[in-house]
């Protein structure tokens, strides 16, 4: 009985546990610190279990799975409703993966204000599953401002030199974005008859003017959050400036949320704004990819570098999604969660040396290869796992990429390449400057090498790596049917879009169809 009522109420599970923890962090007296980590983690690893639990029994099917709905205000149409689908499923694991490790990596590092930090982390989870597993617009909105706080907090509060500038920045961006997209939900409101469910949408009849002036509402919030060249700025402030726990966390998944804004929302709700723009964004696109690349080479702190290497490398993601064919929008997604895996490691380690020497510059290491072996023999290895070294995660992602948009866009494909080659210099550069030569400052002799915890909070990103990089078809297979659906969504202006007398767009037969498939899980 209670596993039946669990997976009928799995997407809430997961999205409400890491408040309950929270609330229960409230409750422990602010000098108990080993029983408020101890609660952290320890509802972090019960949401990780139960995704688990939840990973085995998604099917990968076209239909949103573990869909909940209740109605919550019916006088305005506004319902509780959650469903997930291969991609946001995926991002829901990304995140429930990260989770623990965040905690466990802050286990020593956070000594002010323990109580508070953990309790602003579960939020900041809720907010985040919640926001990948909502259908409905109001939900969604609910969801991702409840992220925006947290977040702001934990820079404003535990982040180092400029971090009141930059959590000022981080909010100041995300609200501009915020305010534009909740606009655009209020209009598609009353457009289709009250409703904020997801599927009214995407049967609704938008005119050519409503979708460009819509996806530009909605992509600016997106682009925003990815971010997507020239919009990036406020990034490298907050990823510097942020603990490290926040860095894992902006890195690893909020800038995903950017990214899935434009999968589930921008790019099927408009289909004909995306034939309009997509040349333009796929062009920023690529300039983000070099330009991230170049900025990164230059960058003499080591968690700035890691900053603008984000900027490079969610540029291929939004290349995957606007390639529109199958294997540039299934490496998009796959690259959504090797980036989350790849970068999150990166900050994790940026920070266990900051932690020992409290400098992130590079020019303050150098030789500590002979006196951190097993350090350097991680550091490299995620690095390696950054550039794409075959064998792998990054690899599968970026070639299948490459390949996508190499068949809608050759020039795109021929620019991003060179990205690939840049972010192999700019890496293995930093790795030559801080592990290897002579040892040239006293400080770095006497570092001390990885602890157990450390090493315990690397291992399972490390694993998961060479996991995707050997064997990626598990998780290929989860997402197909989704990825298949997105596309028949987004390009049907370019199949069967036929227009009418008074410039409506009919919904095509495709649209029906996957509208139709949707709804019948229901």
């Amino acid at each position: 009985m209670i596993i039946v009522w669990a997976q009928a109420h799995i997407l809430t599970l997961l999205t409400f546990l890491p408040m309950v923890g929270a609330f229960f962090i409230l409750l422990l007296p602010k000098k108990e610190f080993n029983s408020i980590r101890a609660t952290a983690l320890g509802t972090t690893l019960v949401v990780l279990a139960l995704n688990l639990w939840a990973y085995f029994r998604f099917q990968g099917i076209p239909d949103f799975e573990f869909q909940e709905t209740v109605a919550w205000i019916p006088a305005f149409h506004v319902y509780y409703r959650l469903g997930v689908d291969g991609v946001s499923f995926l991002l829901i694991l990304l995140t429930s993966f990260l989770m623990p490790i965040v905690v466990l990596s802050s286990w020593r590092d956070i000594e002010h204000r323990v109580k508070e930090f953990f309790f602003l982390m579960l939020i900041l989870q809720t907010g985040m599953i919640g926001t990948f597993a909502a259908l409905d617009f109001f939900l969604f909105y609910v969801f991702w401002e409840i992220m925006l706080i947290p977040m702001y907090f934990l820079i404003g509060v535990w982040g180092s030199g400029k971090r009141i500038m930059a959590a000022f920045k981080f909010v100041l961006y995300t609200m501009v974005g915020s305010v534009l997209m909740l606009v655009a939900i209020l209009y598609g409101y009353f457009k289709t008859g009250q409703s904020f469910y997801l599927l009214d949408w995407v049967q609704a009849s938008f005119t050519h003017q409503e979708q460009i002036w819509m996806f530009l509402a909605f992509a600016l919030a997106f682009a925003i959050k990815v971010p997507i060249f020239p919009l990036h700025t406020w990034l490298p402030d907050a990823h510097t400036e942020a603990p490290t726990a926040g860095s894992v966390i902006l890195a690893g998944v909020l800038l995903k949320m950017g990214t899935y804004g434009f999968y589930r929302f921008a790019m099927p709700l408009f289909p004909e704004a995306v034939v309009k723009f997509g040349p333009f964004i796929l062009t920023l696109a690529v300039i983000g990819v070099v330009y991230g690349s170049l900025v990164a080479m230059v960058q003499k702190d080591l968690k700035r570098l890691v900053a603008y290497s984000s900027v490079a490398h969610l540029g291929f993601v939004i290349l995957g999604l606007f390639a529109l064919n199958q294997i540039g929008v299934q490496g998009a997604v796959l690259q959504m969660l090797n980036h989350g895996l790849s970068t999150g490691a990166l900050c994790l380690l940026v920070g266990m040396v900051y932690e020992r020497r409290h400098t992130r510059l590079i020019a303050d290491y150098g030789g500590i290869a002979k006196v951190v072996p097993m350090y350097a023999f991680f550091f490299v290895f995620v690095t390696l796992s950054s550039i794409g070294l075959p064998g792998l995660n990054n690899f599968v992602g970026e070639f299948m990429v490459l390949l996508g948009i190499f068949q809608a866009k050759k020039i795109f494909a021929i620019v991003a390449i060179t990205g690939v080659v840049l972010s192999a210099v700019y890496m293995l550069w930093a790795v030559e400057r801080v592990f290897f030569g002579k040892i040239n400052h006293d400080a770095n002799r006497s570092l001390k090498d990885l602890k157990w915890r450390e090493v315990c909070v690397l291992v399972p990103l490390c694993v998961a790596m060479i996991w995707i990089g050997v064997y990626p078809q598990p998780l290929l297979k989860k997402i197909s049917a989704s990825t298949e659906n997105f596309l028949k969504l987004t390009t049907r202006t370019t199949t069967l879009s036929l227009r009418s007398p008074e410039g409506r767009s009919n919904l095509p037969l495709c649209q029906m169809e996957v509208a139709s498939s949707l709804r019948s899980s229901q």
